[in-house]
């Protein structure tokens, strides 16, 4: 059982900055690739970005150039920061981790193994 625990979400006005962290509990954390992914009202859950262990990184097409995911293996952490911010990036925004044996692709919900609990970006206009 791996837990993870988003925080850093909050209240930011469009143009501006803000970098999500997910603290997992994982004894083999550096093995994981690690997921965002978000949930805008009314919306489905989509893919944001990913990363894996050994740090090849995809980036949903919305959010190319404006974020970028990190991890750092020493503290079990895994990042996002989201410059740029736009409006249609408010959502809930989901850490996951993928321990490698579901086959999907890397994009969608069910190659990832674990969830954590969210937490809410909002852009204001």
């Amino acid at each position: 059982q791996v837990q993870l625990v988003e925080s850093g979400g909050g209240l930011v006005q469009a143009g501006g900055s803000l970098r999500l962290s997910c603290a997992a509990s994982g004894r083999t954390f550096s093995s994981y690739a690690m997921g965002w992914f978000r949930q805008a009202p009314g919306k489905e859950r989509d893919f944001v970005a990913r990363i894996t262990s050994r740090s090849l990184i995809y980036y949903a097409d919305s959010v190319k150039g404006r974020f970028t995911i990190s991890r750092d293996n020493a503290k079990n952490t895994v990042y996002l920061e989201m410059n740029s911010l736009k409006p249609e990036d408010t959502a809930v925004y989901y850490c996951a981790a993928d321990l490698g044996y579901r086959g999907s692709s890397y994009y969608s919900q069910s190659r990832y193994n674990y969830w954590g609990q969210g937490t809410q970006v909002t852009v204001s206009s």
